[in-house]
């Protein structure tokens, strides 16, 4: 969330903040806002697509910063939308935002948009580290305060709501988290942070009760939007005028404190709600139609709703989880079956799916492409549609006034109203009797609502330009679907072979390639189907250079050993590559062509990803962090595109030489038509514009096996595995 103005104004005054050397405690982190911050904040990659090794990189020194200061953290994450749509406005104008920002990056200006695989990034390293996290069904805000709360510890964010909660362990704001520069001798290392608590600023206005604080977010202006009348109760207020009148800080007073100032004549929220339902029947006594609004039901009682988003409750169903618990009844999320419960909690399963389980409705992150085209993920729909197939499908045992319910739920874009009104709230179990009412007719290849012939749609809300436009987007079914109900009962071989039939590819053209690669190598065969203009080869052999460069990387961490491996002659290798790299301030302008592939890859990866975890993981993640480098894979294409064989990067490595071309070939395999699966080949240009009838939407996480899947053991590249990686580990 956060409330407008109120950063702004808390840090203009030093003294609500307290100096501490941090070191010895528990740390509640919010997990967005940490991958957020990290990110921007050390001028990563963003308009070649990301480089997601040096966030990993960067990812790893920040924990190691903490161990070092034994300080605990507990990672907390965003999950799905918020269910009452309150805050969904505000979501729609930060995407249109996004597009532009991305436009603007793809033309050498100035912009902020974070590379579409960072989240996966992130929480593959947090589980390769053994960090403790949960994701939440919907925002983390409230379960992050009433951990920290329960626990007495401090809330690391970037989230001016938590200048509001109050917590007796603090807030500390991540731009004076001095992680970087320990202080300190060896065994006493610390953080030097600034701990913000209610009490300077409440001291500050005499001492106010703290509980008046959420009226003030409320009526500033949070996330979750403000109620209408509340700019008459403004009106009336004059805030200004009260700020001018008695104003603490210095410089010219803002809204916020004569809101404060206001609100300090009070003892508790009570009485400040009484003198709102007072004022507001006083205007609608001079001014018509606002008296009924202005009565106890009508705007007192919608910012005392308002208010309820920074309760605190005295036990944390959080630090249940944390202590080796189940997933507590409050924060499961009602339509997921029980077998996709703990990887939703444990962030192993996309938002995406829960965004389309609960609200029918997907939001698609902005890439940095060219905008003149239709936007990257469009070559990924087809993925993305198998995927609404199975979460939309239910059994035959539906009624007729659940699939009415569902159409109205659709048509009015997620709103409920009456008795199929969407209820729940963060950390809420999530109703909606709408989710029963979808069935599958024998034989369909579209998703049909039971005794209906209308096809089932997801929202997604996409590019179009330079706009945000809603999309209606239908759900089909694979030739042998599976029932979300029983997905945890079916054996890993059948739900490996729907994920070979939404990516159109048979297993035999996967046999060479190592396990932890092989979906990589179908989503890159996918991606030269359906990407529209068609990759050039150059880009194709830059993206296979790319993931062998990031092998050898990976390889060459500390306490990762392989006996066959000569990294004497496979160092020059790497070397070799890493020169070829984008660096920053290069006066070449982007490759805009190269960019808007490149992001349809990572699109079609993408949702890859969150297919195989909806799946249970039939096939191993990858390593997300050592796959992708964009400053690398444009610097490659550029010396490609001079003419240059990509076999001349690969001169004395002998081994990075092979798996370069097994890589290739198996690409070009899984792309041609001869070893394309029947079953997702047929009819997959039918529709939308090139797009299969086919498909699921997603993200992956933690580069983890999801089956038996057999692998030969006499592969000549299995030395490019870790141990861990094996399916046994599963």
């Amino acid at each position: 969330m956060g409330v407008q103005g109120l950063t702004t104004f808390v840090e203009g005054n030093r003294h609500f903040f307290q100096d501490v050397k941090f070191r010895d405690s528990r740390l509640v982190i919010d997990g967005c806002s940490l991958y957020f911050r990290l990110y921007f904040n050390h001028g990563l990659d963003q308009q070649h697509g990301g480089d997601y090794d040096a966030f990993a990189s960067l990812l790893t020194q920040f924990l190691s910063a903490l161990a070092t200061c034994n300080i605990q953290p507990y990672v907390v994450l965003d999950g799905g939308i918020d269910p009452s749509d309150k805050k969904f406005p505000t979501l729609r104008q930060r995407l249109q935002s996004k597009i532009k920002e991305a436009d603007s990056l793809s033309h050498g200006r100035n912009g902020s948009v974070l590379p579409i695989l960072t989240r996966d990034v992130f929480i593959q390293v947090l589980i390769q580290r053994g960090v403790p996290l949960f994701q939440c069904p919907a925002e983390a805000d409230r379960e992050i305060a009433c951990l920290a709360h329960q626990w007495n510890c401090p809330v690391l964010t970037n989230d001016s709501d938590f200048y509001i909660f109050d917590l007796p362990g603090g807030y500390l704001p991540f731009r004076f988290f001095q992680w970087a520069n320990l202080n300190g001798k060896a065994s006493q290392r610390y953080i030097s942070v600034r701990r913000y608590t209610t009490n300077g600023l409440c001291r500050l206005f005499g001492g106010m009760n703290r509980e008046l604080l959420p009226l003030c977010a409320v009526l500033t202006g949070n996330d979750y939007g403000t109620p209408k009348d509340a700019e008459t109760l403004l009106g009336l207020l004059d805030t200004s005028a009260l700020a001018r009148g008695g104003g603490r800080g210095k410089g010219m007073p803002s809204r916020i404190e004569g809101i404060l100032l206001w609100l300090s004549s009070f003892s508790n929220p009570a009485e400040a709600l009484e003198e709102v339902s007072q004022l507001m029947q006083e205007e609608g006594r001079g001014g018509g139609s606002r008296g009924k609004r202005g009565q106890r039901g009508g705007l007192s009682s919608q910012l005392w709703a308002a208010m309820q988003e920074y309760h605190i409750t005295p036990q944390s169903s959080l630090a249940h989880w944390f202590s080796g618990g189940k997933v507590l009844p409050g924060v499961q999320i009602s339509g997921l079956p029980e077998c996709l419960s703990p990887a939703a909690a444990q962030g192993l399963l996309a938002p995406l799916v829960v965004d389309v389980v609960v609200m029918h409705r997907v939001l698609l992150i902005p890439q940095v492409e060219n905008s003149k085209l239709a936007s990257s993920h469009f070559s990924a729909r087809a993925i993305r549609q198998a995927m609404y197939g199975i979460l939309l499908q239910r059994g035959e045992d539906v009624q007729a006034q659940d699939i009415r319910v569902q159409e109205n739920f659709r048509g009015r874009g997620g709103r409920g109203r009456g008795g199929d009104q969407v209820r729940g709230g963060r950390g809420q179990s999530v109703t909606l009797p709408t989710q029963q009412g979808i069935g599958v007719a024998a034989g369909a290849s579209t998703v049909q609502a039971q005794g209906s012939s209308a096809p089932i749609y997801v929202e997604e809300y996409d590019r179009l330009d330079l706009n945000l436009k809603k999309n209606q987007v239908e759900a089909h079914l694979l030739r042998n679907p599976l029932r979300l109900d029983t997905l945890g009962q079916a054996p890993v071989a059948v739900r490996l072979g729907v994920l070979h039939e939404v990516l159109g590819v048979k297993e035999s053209a996967l046999s060479s390639v190592p396990l932890h690669l092989k979906l990589v190598v179908a989503v890159t065969g996918f991606w030269l189907r359906e990407a529209i203009p068609t990759p050039s080869q150059p880009l194709l052999q830059a993206l296979v250079l790319g993931m062998v460069y990031g092998e050898l990387s990976w390889n060459n961490q500390p306490g990762v050993t392989n006996p066959q491996l000569n990294w004497a002659a496979e160092r020059n290798v790497w070397a070799g590559l890493d020169r070829l790299r984008v660096r920053p301030g290069e006066r070449r302008g982007l490759d805009v062509g190269a960019a808007h592939s490149l992001s349809q890859w990572q699109a079609c990866l993408w949702s890859a990803l969150c297919l195989d975890q909806l799946l249970l993981l039939p096939m191993p993640e990858p390593h997300l962090s050592w796959l992708y480098s964009g400053t690398l894979v444009h610097g490659l294409l550029r010396y490609l595109k001079g003419g240059r064989p990509a076999e001349s990067l690969l001169v004395g490595g002998y081994l990075s030489g092979q798996l370069y071309s097994c890589l290739l070939d198996a690409v070009k395999n899984c792309s041609s038509k001869s070893h394309h699966s029947s079953s997702a080949a047929g009819g997959r240009r039918r529709r939308g514009g090139g797009r299969g009838r086919r498909g699921r939407g997603g993200r992956g996480r933690g580069a983890r096996g999801g089956g038996r899947v057999t692998e030969d053991i006499n592969n000549r590249f299995a030395f490019l595995m870790s141990e861990e990686e094996s399916d046994d580990d599963y």
